[in-house]
């Protein structure tokens, strides 16, 4: 976002709500961000190492008889 735009929507927020409206807000996007966060940790994709291990996890789980759960 554009400082002068950040700005102005900062001077507005605040000139508008009070100061509890302005916390439970702040909360909740906290909360929100702390969610978008998970979830792209979720969904990012496998290193080559990661790709490498879960392999090797794989052939030794079926070198010993274990069946995928």
């Amino acid at each position: 976002m554009e400082p002068t735009a950040y700005n102005g929507l900062m001077d507005f927020l605040c000139n508008t709500f009070a100061p509890a409206d302005l916390k439970r807000m702040g909360e909740q996007l906290i909360g929100y961000a702390k969610q978008k966060e998970d979830e792209e940790e979720l969904f990012r994709p496998y290193t080559m190492e990661e790709v490498n291990a879960l392999l090797d996890e794989a052939e030794a789980d079926f070198e010993a008889g274990r069946e995928f759960k």
